[in-house]
């Protein structure tokens, strides 16, 4: 496969750039010669837990520096999504502050009265009567929305239940699917993509899971560059239809490209 001019780079987090708060190896270096270059990147996450500003501090202590405008989440994406459909809409949230912070900083109501969406994103704390009031606002008429497909989270102990579950569980009860945004949705990238002002055909994806990050690059029509210091091991990429368009040990082996 002929390699494209590169002028543009979304990143995943976990499994790319850091592991349970490490740096992995190269992340740092490629992320201060994107920011020494002035070459436009964003990091991409599927967590919606967190504000860009919580997650540039958690990078930072892991020695990895980038601005707060340089991470996308989830919950960013999704509120932009909502601002799209309806502008100055309702939505009954159930996240943390990286969710509701976005939703009101795009100049939503959170509201449990009739509300236009009933927004699913993660916590560590999910709620049963929060549930139980989601679906049946649904019922009633209000639009599904989730930040994110993933069905478990990492934690100390081991999975937790995540997103994913909750919203098969509120689906099952409403007989209503959820519109997801984030990873592997293209939307999310495209959202980065005008983001940053940049066109697919010179930008590059890099992820560690290929049911979300190269998926959705490649559906997003970009560059994809999957590396192994996360989710997906080498013998697994045979088991997928589609393929990244390289493989790579860790993210500094892309040093020389930038």
């Amino acid at each position: 496969m002929s390699e494209r001019v590169i002028k543009s780079w979304l990143s995943d987090m976990d499994g790319v750039l850091v592991h349970e708060g490490t740096a992995l190896p190269g992340a740092a270096e490629f992320v201060k010669r994107l920011r020494d270059t002035d070459v436009p990147f964003l990091v991409l996450t599927n967590n919606s837990i967190y504000t860009a500003r919580d997650l540039r501090a958690r990078l930072a202590t892991s020695g990895i520096e980038v601005a707060e405008e340089s991470i996308w989440t989830s919950a960013l994406a999704t509120a932009q999504f909502l601002h799209d459909q309806i502008p100055g809409g309702s939505a009954y949230a159930i996240g943390e502050a990286g969710l509701t912070t976005a939703l009101y900083e795009a100049g939503y109501t959170l509201t449990e009265s009739d509300p236009d969406y009933v927004v699913l994103g993660e916590t560590r704390t999910y709620s049963f009567e929060a549930i139980t009031k989601a679906i049946r606002l649904i019922k009633g008429g209000s639009r599904f929305i989730a930040t994110n497909p993933d069905v478990t989270g990492p934690s100390q102990e081991g999975p937790l239940p995540a997103t994913g579950s909750v919203a098969a569980m509120i689906t099952a009860a409403t007989g209503r699917a959820p519109y997801f945004v984030g990873k592997p949705n293209p939307i999310l990238f495209r959202s980065a993509l005008n983001r940053l002002g940049a066109h697919s055909e010179e930008t590059a994806m890099i992820g560690d899971r290929m049911d979300t990050d190269i998926v959705g690059g490649i559906e997003a029509g970009l560059e994809t560059f999957l590396v192994l210091t996360g989710s997906t091991q080498t013998h697994e990429v045979q088991r997928y239809p589609f393929r990244p368009s390289h493989v790579l040990d860790s993210i500094a082996d892309l040093l020389d490209r930038v």
